[in-house]
């Protein structure tokens, strides 16, 4: 399985990189170790999370970010990165907008 991370969940991963290493040194570069984690964990476990607006939700396991996805044959395509403590509506929005870029 092959897994693509498009524009979009690249600059959300960016953002909150920024804004943890702001809170304290280093808790951006743990942050973005988890995330990968939690993304390299697609290979076997795509497919399985909850289906919400469209795209799977994978709950990252050490902070409050939920990761979007679709699979498509045998390609995982990653749209969006958010954080979990945002308001619902505003995931909703962002992943409408996000579904255009494959």
């Amino acid at each position: 399985m092959q897994i693509e991370i498009l524009l979009s969940a690249e600059n959300d991963i960016l953002n909150a990189i920024t804004f943890y290493d702001k809170q304290s040194s280093g808790v951006g570069s743990y942050f973005l170790d988890t995330i990968m984690s939690d993304i390299e964990s697609l290979h076997i476990y795509a497919g399985i999370h909850v289906r919400i607006w469209g795209y799977h939700r994978l709950l990252s396991k050490r902070f409050p970010f939920s990761i979007y996805y679709t699979t498509e044959d045998d390609t995982v395509y990653i749209y969006a990165i958010l954080d979990n403590r945002r308001e619902p509506l505003f995931a909703k929005e962002r992943l409408v907008t996000a579904g255009n870029q494959i």
